[in-house]
């Protein structure tokens, strides 16, 4: 056994490249085991669904309706082509997930151009959502009809609730609705001290994405609005955009072992405390710069050797953001993951 596989009790070191890589956690699968003793009717008229339902209502209020789907891009997908007209621009950050890992998915589905604004920290501002919609529209101009937000942002930064607001008002003000990816709201939730509406729908959004798939589900997010008319246009497009599972009972059982209790809150605050246990021993190293606090679970730094960048990119797979390394910490990571990562690090030096 190798003084690495020691740390981590005879297995390898866990990744760090995505908390996608992470398994599923043990509840998630007894819910499945359960969800598979017998027969159920389809398409969401199971009992598990019910539940899911009431499961939302409880995070978000009692109009608020949730439409399940299997995963991130397609949650973005149904949500994007249900609050857009195909001639009007979506607005997002430059580094958001729909502009630069869902393969021009967005585009192709929604049949909208995505304008990406550049952001100092990955939020959108109000002042930069009102000078794109303030470009007087034009026989040569389409109006934008959406702004897409990421909570906690792809760079690891988180709005406050305050600054939620102030953004949808912006565009809402401009004539644009508002969409949320929440793939990793839990984490955000859990870093800003508040419950999950409070990091997302409070603000007047029309829709987010509450994610499930980064924090202990093996595959399942849920869409949730709280306008009865959006909810009806994303039923729609789930089933045009082959999001509608025929078994539905397996993604609301997953969803209800999360969000039913305190899990999604208790994994998502696991992963949070793992990654700001990295930042401190990354900021410890030589030459390692960390270039933001850490609000959520992801980490951002520079390294100061190709030694350590190939380390982290072999053996961890962390993908690089511009000049900088993202780690990402997941609801399994370990204290010893974290110790042996940076024993490996320190070793480059």
């Amino acid at each position: 056994m190798t003084a690495r596989s020691a740390a981590t009790g005879g297995r390898p070191p866990r990744r760090f490249g995505s908390d996608n890589q992470a398994g599923t956690h043990p509840a998630v699968l007894a819910a499945l085991t359960a969800a598979n003793a017998d027969h159920a009717d389809g398409y969401g008229a199971d009992p598990a669904t019910a539940e899911l339902a009431d499961v939302i209502a409880r995070h978000f209020g009692p109009g608020a309706l949730g439409v399940p789907v299997f995963s991130g891009t397609g949650a973005n997908l149904v949500a994007l082509g249900a609050l857009t007209d195909r001639w009007r621009p979506i607005l997002c950050a430059s580094s958001a997930h729909i502009a630069t890992a869902e393969g021009g998915g967005p585009e192709q589905v929604t049949g909208a151009k995505l304008i990406g604004l550049s952001t100092a920290d990955g939020k959108l501002t109000p002042a930069a959502i009102a000078a794109a919609l303030a470009e007087p529209p034009s026989v040569h101009r389409s109006p934008p009809g959406v702004v897409s937000l990421t909570q906690p942002t792809e760079l690891g930064t988180v709005y406050t609730p305050a600054e939620l607001a102030a953004v949808v008002a912006v565009a809402h003000e401009g004539g644009a609705r508002v969409h949320l990816d929440g793939a990793r709201l839990a984490n955000a939730a859990v870093g800003l001290g508040t419950g999950l509406a409070a990091a997302s729908l409070d603000a007047d959004v029309d829709v987010v994405v509450l994610g499930g798939t980064k924090n202990g589900l093996a595959f399942g997010e849920v869409l949730v609005t709280r306008d009865p008319g959006i909810a009806a246009s994303l039923v729609r497009a789930r089933k045009g955009l082959g999001q509608l599972g025929s078994k539905l009972r397996f993604l609301s059982a997953q969803l209800v072992a999360l969000y039913g209790g305190d899990l999604w809150s208790t994994l998502a605050a696991t992963a949070n405390e793992r990654a700001r246990a990295l930042a401190a021993g990354l900021a410890a190293l030589p030459g390692v710069t960390v270039l933001q606090p850490i609000e959520a679970n992801l980490v951002l730094a520079r390294v100061p050797s190709p030694a350590a960048a190939e380390l982290l990119r072999e053996r961890y797979a962390v993908q690089l953001v511009g000049d900088a390394h993202r780690l990402v910490c997941s609801w399994d990571t370990t204290t010893a993951d974290v110790d042996a990562l940076l024993a490996e690090l320190a070793a480059t030096a």
